[in-house]
């Protein structure tokens, strides 16, 4: 089965941090620059080195907070993990993603006590209308190049448009060669999308006059996500300085498990 990425090596450092070293492949590619990788994939591979460093059993990753600090180069990279914040019901962990000496992506995630309260779980946000083997194939994507893109498969609800829809994602792509990919990894891996199903600007890198990258990524869950298909109820927003914002909520098969935003730094495409 192919793969976004192929594992070189990992060295345990003092201080319990692990530095593991990474090769993308091209179904990593990203859709601005064919010599970078895609915000999705790479936020999996962060995931999953987040989610199995020093694991707690009765502990899970609760929100995971990305910073992109520039082009993420499709180059050989190592993410190094470490505990920032130790704790036996909260605890803080940081994976940074470096390549061609410097930093290309801050990632954090809060692990929290689990526990059973399931006699005062409510939700707000409503379980999708259809699933996704209910809708038709969705091809908008594929007006952006990369090889990311090409690896996905969508489909979408009929109300999707410019700026407001919902559009389930999966692919068939482990996230790294020769390991199976966990439902936390699979999903997270395809969260960025976000940005490119619901954009106010059209579809297909060739047709737009405007940029609109994401600078970072936020995700929180109330729930551990389930399953291989991804569901995304997003809303996209441009303010008139330059500044936009991607907002989604995030649905498995089961209904909605979290949220994600993302904000949007807007210029005119280079010519």
């Amino acid at each position: 089965m192919p793969a976004y990425y192929q594992f070189i090596k990992r060295e345990q450092l003092e201080g319990g941090v692990s530095v593991a070293h990474y090769q993308p492949t091209k179904h990593a590619q990203g859709a601005w620059n064919e010599h970078e990788q895609h915000m999705a994939p790479a936020t999996g591979l962060l995931t999953a080195e987040l989610e199995s460093y020093a694991p707690q059993a009765n502990m899970r990753i609760a929100r995971i907070s990305l910073d992109i600090l520039g082009l993420i180069p499709l180059d050989e990279f190592t993410v190094t993990t470490r505990c920032i914040r130790p704790g036996r019901t909260i605890e803080l962990i940081e994976a940074v993603m470096s390549s061609r000496g410097r930093d290309a992506i801050i990632a954090r995630a809060w692990r929290l006590l689990t526990q059973d309260t399931s006699e005062i779980a409510g939700l707000e946000d409503q379980k999708a209308l259809y699933q996704p083997e209910d809708l038709p194939v969705w091809d908008g994507m594929k007006g952006w190049p990369g090889g990311f893109i090409e690896s996905v498969h969508l489909v979408a609800e009929p109300d999707r448009r410019a700026g407001r829809g919902m559009v389930w994602i999966t692919n068939d792509v482990e996230m790294v060669e020769g390991e199976t990919t966990d439902d936390l990894v699979h999903l997270m891996g395809m969260v960025d999308t976000a940005n490119g199903v619901v954009p106010r600007l059209g579809l297909g890198l060739s047709k737009l006059q405007w940029m609109f990258p994401n600078t970072d990524l936020q995700i929180h869950m109330h729930r551990a996500p389930k399953g291989r298909w991804l569901g995304i109820e997003a809303v996209q927003q441009y303010g008139d300085d330059g500044i936009g914002l991607t907002s989604a909520v995030l649905h498995d098969v089961h209904g909605p498990f979290g949220r994600s935003e993302q904000i949007l730094t807007i210029r005119p495409m280079p010519r």
